[in-house]
């Protein structure tokens, strides 16, 4: 795949999203799908009330067009690429049936935490099924070394556990203004590259039509935000960016590019074993990026910080694993 090619993918996934999401924020405010914010967070955030959210829906839809446009295009419509738009759609689905419940019939906590498990349960194994009617390796390499291990048909429990894993865990990232928007088309970039280098191309036009898509949508997302991503984004970028991981065989990888949702993920957990046996917190506030802000960080520090970091680690490993 060319550059002019890499760049006319994320153009299109672009400029998609830049022209859809205009039409998009007027039916959701008419339809009075407002975001609520938890009163027990920083109080800076209450003036975000109602602003419109399910926002996921507009990059949901560039992506799959673009993706399936270009791969028809170029002839590169694999059983991959209908898997990663199978996972990307139906976790999407799962997080708009949860904003949905919440945001329009007013209970507040959505789909309970087993409905989603189930939903994403069944997702994970869908896409393994389909995968495994071709030749699908079932090994884990460890990133940086020669040492890998075959799962076998443990694999299917390994890719549950990092599908429903990595989009709960870009969910929990989902707190601040373009933080997850920012964060997530850095991994999928550079999820992009190691696809090309691979050459794994079918993986690559997915991922840089996400890239395009993100980049188009924090436009609208950056703080202040005009859109929110709901959980119908989150849960679906989540899902995917753990399943180009799974294609491009570099599971592990996805740790360290993923970093600051691997972070988040980890201040919840600590928090609650912390709350639940000590009677303590070890930090004011979590996910994390609330710590740094009861911790007098503006938002808009808060998320150049997590970016940057975000960005560091996708470099390293493109070095390491390029050079």
């Amino acid at each position: 795949m060319t550059l002019a090619t890499t760049l006319m993918i994320v153009g299109i996934g672009f400029l998609l999203t830049v022209l859809l999401t205009p039409i998009f924020i007027p039916i959701l405010k008419r339809m009075k799908f407002g975001q609520s914010i938890r009163e027990e967070g920083p109080q800076s955030h209450m003036k975000k009330a109602g602003t419109p959210t399910m926002g996921g829906l507009v990059f949901i839809v560039s992506i799959v067009i673009t993706t399936l446009g270009v791969a028809f295009y170029l002839e590169m419509l694999t059983t991959q690429t209908i898997v990663l738009v199978l996972v990307f759609v139906g976790f999407g689905l799962i997080g708009f049936l949860d904003d949905f419940i919440k945001v329009v019939l007013k209970r507040n906590l959505g789909l309970t935490s087993l409905q989603k498990i189930i939903g994403q349960i069944i997702i994970a194994v869908a896409s393994f099924l389909l995968l495994n009617q071709g030749p699908f390796e079932t090994t884990v390499s460890v990133p940086f070394t020669d040492w890998s291990v075959d799962l076998g048909i443990a694999y299917v429990a390994f890719l549950i556990f990092w599908l429903v894993g990595f989009s709960n865990a870009v969910n929990l990232t989902d707190g601040l203004d373009g933080l997850v928007s920012g964060t997530a088309s850095i991994a999928f970039t550079t999820f992009g590259v190691l696809a090309l280098v691979y050459h794994q191309l079918d993986i690559a036009i997915f991922a840089f039509a996400v890239t395009g898509a993100l980049l188009g949508f924090l436009i609208f997302n950056a703080n202040p935000a005009k859109l929110f991503m709901g959980d119908t984004g989150s849960l679906a970028l989540g899902g995917a960016l753990a399943m180009v991981s799974i294609l491009v065989k570099q599971e592990l990888l996805l740790v360290i590019v993923g970093v600051i949702f691997v972070a988040e993920t980890l201040s919840v957990i600590l928090q609650v074993i912390s709350f639940k046996t000590t009677g303590k917190r070890i930090f004011k506030m979590s996910p994390l990026h609330h710590h740094f802000e009861l911790s007098g960080w503006s938002e808009w520090k808060v998320v150049v910080v997590f970016w940057s970091t975000a960005f560091l680690a996708a470099f390293i490993v493109v070095m390491l694993e390029v050079l």
